[in-house]
């Protein structure tokens, strides 16, 4: 059983996805990060950087003690190698999949954060910052959609982890102010994720968890 220690945020969806997609066991442990939860003790032996997303593994591979694996990237390479799932086995395949996975984290996901930060008051007052963030934002997008041109998903013909780094990310483009109309190809890509019953599970539960509080 895996336990999902998270905050439904983009990072913390990545997991989600995988671990619905995978129909693995796993229980959701949520982690209020407007409450400070992240700083906890319990919390920080999994994540020792004080950052969502994290995971307990208690059935790892080859048996022995819990394992708990934290950073997104990371934990998405384990789950993928450890059921064989969303990954391709060969090497050119998994070095194209991998390739998505780490341009998310190194570029998509912190311009979309650095976005975030440019909406409403802030853009006003930085109109010079705001132009060169979604700027960059945007350039990413366009590469997004070039490589969604050729391939029907980010690693190739198939579904993998690189679909579940980008695609909680995306759903960020409305608070943007990103058309995806801009964007056939992303467009497209969106609206087949979001039709997959597991991805549809994801955010159900994690609108369930913001409810709770």
């Amino acid at each position: 059983m895996i336990e999902l220690h998270y905050w439904p945020t983009t990072n913390g969806q990545k997991i989600a996805l995988f671990l619905e997609e995978g129909a693995l066991e796993w229980e959701a442990r949520p982690v209020n990060i407007s409450k400070g939860q992240q700083f906890d003790p319990a919390f920080l032996k999994i994540s020792p950087n004080n950052k969502i997303p994290a995971i307990l593994d208690r059935k790892p591979a080859g048996g022995g003690e819990p394992l708990g694996v934290f950073e997104s990237g990371a934990i998405l390479l384990y789950l993928a190698e450890k059921t064989g799932r969303f990954l391709p086995a060969d090497p050119v395949g998994k070095s194209r999949a991998t390739q998505w996975v780490f341009w998310q984290i190194g570029g998509l996901g912190p311009a979309s954060g650095q976005a975030n930060v440019y909406v409403g008051e802030m853009a006003e007052k930085n109109p010079g910052a705001t132009e060169r963030t979604f700027g960059e934002l945007k350039r990413l997008y366009k590469v997004m959609d070039g490589q969604l041109g050729r391939t029907a998903y980010l690693g190739g013909a198939d579904y993998s982890i690189a679909d579940m780094a980008c695609y909680p990310t995306i759903l960020n483009h409305e608070r943007h102010k990103i058309a995806l109309e801009d964007y056939p190809n992303v467009k497209r890509w969106v609206e087949t994720i979001r039709a997959r019953p597991a991805v549809q599970r994801a955010y159900e539960r994690a609108e369930a968890i913001r409810k709770a509080g």
